[in-house]
């Protein structure tokens, strides 16, 4: 194998090699996190929230997943973003 295969093979692992990790890292659990109001509105709330998911060793983006939706106050909005189609 010559210099140049060489550098092109570890060039091409290197490059690679993140995207095989990623493709085989479990899938986190997701809490959907649903409120009427606004996520400025709610930090205090959501703060309080993830204080009792890490008590029990709940970590957002480490071993939990947390999807938020907002509906900003507009209540018709909440079974639409609840993925209830009402």
């Amino acid at each position: 194998m010559g210099r140049r295969e060489l550098i092109v093979g570890v060039s091409a692992a290197a490059i690679f090699e993140p995207r095989a990790a990623r493709a085989q890292q479990k899938a986190l659990p997701v809490i959907g996190y649903l409120s009427s109001r606004s996520p400025e509105d709610s930090s205090a709330q959501v703060a309080a929230f993830r204080q009792s998911l890490g008590e029990l060793n709940y970590v957002e983006g480490e071993n939990l997943a947390i999807e938020y939706r907002w509906a900003l106050g507009d209540y018709e909005r909440l079974p639409a973003l609840a993925g209830l189609g009402w």
